[in-house]
């Protein structure tokens, strides 16, 4: 039996954007710091898949300041909605195929 994988996003293939992805779906906006610390990344790390994504106009960016410090604030955009959902929808079909 042959198997379709169409509709996985190479974009999310990444456990890294796949939390981000996750984390950004159930909540309105994360802020870097708590991203990291939630996905138990480096600042490094995070920040060049918060950019990938950003790239693809999966998420969008909030940068302000509060006092004098950076605060930078990540949402999922209405193309990132759809494509992380095409992408769960893909997932779910292989599952189910298996059973």
């Amino acid at each position: 039996m042959k198997i379709s994988i169409h509709g996985l996003h190479k974009a999310f293939e990444s456990r890294v954007r796949l939390g981000i992805m996750s984390a950004l779906a159930v909540n309105d906006m994360f802020d870097f710091n708590s991203l990291k610390e939630y996905l138990d990344v480096t600042d490094g790390n995070l920040a060049s898949h918060l950019k990938a994504l950003e790239k693809e106009a999966f998420i969008g960016v909030n940068k302000s300041f509060i006092g004098r410090k950076p605060h930078t604030q990540y949402f999922m955009t209405p193309a990132g909605k759809k494509a992380f959902q095409e992408h769960l929808d893909a997932l779910e079909k292989l599952i189910k195929l298996r059973k």
